[in-house]
């Protein structure tokens, strides 16, 4: 018996796969029109295709808008400013030593001024001194942002309290 049964399974299976073999082979409907819509456009070249570009228009100059800042909110750009300082009011340690002015020994409330790649110390009383243990980046890394720029190093030291 379950031969005869196994045996029907497998014609009904031969059957739908026959069916499944038979659909596969005729187009479906979307297929077909397809086909006709390709057969319909085969020979037809679309419009302006092979025609030559006619050339553009040559473009007309933009409106010059002054949209800059006005002078007085420009900040200078590195390349304008001959140098920047900041103060340190605590004593500065470098290298594990404390740095001191050589001339008065004194060991805090700095001026750290930084000018075309060197770095100097200046002391309330005045005397500066070049410092090599600092470079650029210790000095970028360490400065606030500038609240003011000045005309000379005078005002800068007026303006710092120095």
């Amino acid at each position: 018996m379950k031969r005869a049964g196994r045996g029907a399974e497998i014609e009904e299976d031969a059957r739908v796969f026959h069916r499944i073999r038979r659909r596969a082979k005729e187009l479906s409907e979307t297929e077909r029109q397809f086909a006709e819509l390709h057969a319909r456009l085969q020979g037809q070249v679309p419009p302006g295709f092979g025609v030559p570009a006619p050339e553009p228009e040559p473009a007309k100059p933009a409106a010059v808008v002054d949209d800059f800042l006005p002078p007085e909110l420009r900040v200078p750009s590195h390349d304008q400013v001959d140098g920047k300082m900041m103060p340190w009011k605590q004593p500065l340690v470098l290298d594990g030593e404390m740095a001191a002015c050589a001339e008065c020994g004194a060991y805090r409330d700095w001026l750290i001024l930084s000018t075309h790649g060197d770095i100097w110390l200046r002391c309330r009383a005045g005397h500066q001194q070049r410092e090599t243990r600092i470079d650029t980046a210790w000095y970028n890394r360490h400065s606030g942002p500038a609240d003011a720029t000045h005309a000379t190093f005078e005002d800068c030291l007026r303006h710092l309290g120095h």
